[in-house]
């Protein structure tokens, strides 16, 4: 875990609109808050699904339509968890970023992101133009 921080975000703070230095105290902390957050909502909505969609599905129903459907749910909201697990890790990755002060910055230019894309991706690791270079890559090898 990280280390306590004293850095205090205020209420109406909006990273967009601060005019200080790229990835300072007050924005580092804005997104470590926000990652923070994000993750224990996919942790509780995680217990919710264990509590009460995992342990309550009855696979072994009579019917065999029922049967198939309930096990479509199952599968599906198992998929959705391995999802969400996978988006945990990166949360993760970001907030030990955030710690070593490579959050914010670009795995493959190394300038800054934009702060209007890590406010909507906060796990972004690259610019929306690198992003954008990686995709038209992957188009044109999946293509061949």
């Amino acid at each position: 875990m990280s280390a306590p921080n004293s850095t205090i975000v205020p209420q109406d703070y909006d990273p967009k609109k601060d005019k200080g230095k790229f990835m300072n105290p007050v924005m580092k902390e804005y997104f470590r808050l926000k990652l923070i957050e994000w993750r224990a909502e996919l942790l509780r909505e995680s217990l919710e699904t264990i509590h009460d969609t995992l342990q309550g599905t009855e696979l072994q129903k009579p019917d065999l339509a029922d049967r198939a459907s309930a096990e479509t749910d199952h599968a599906l909201e198992l998929r959705t968890r391995d999802r969400e697990r996978k988006l945990i890790s990166k949360i993760n990755e970001a907030i030990l970023r955030i710690d070593d002060d490579s959050y914010g910055y670009c795995e493959e230019t190394g300038e800054p992101i934009s702060v209007a894309r890590l406010d909507a991706r906060p796990i972004a690791t690259l610019s929306l133009e690198a992003q954008e270079r990686h995709e038209r890559m992957e188009r044109v090898h999946r293509d061949e």
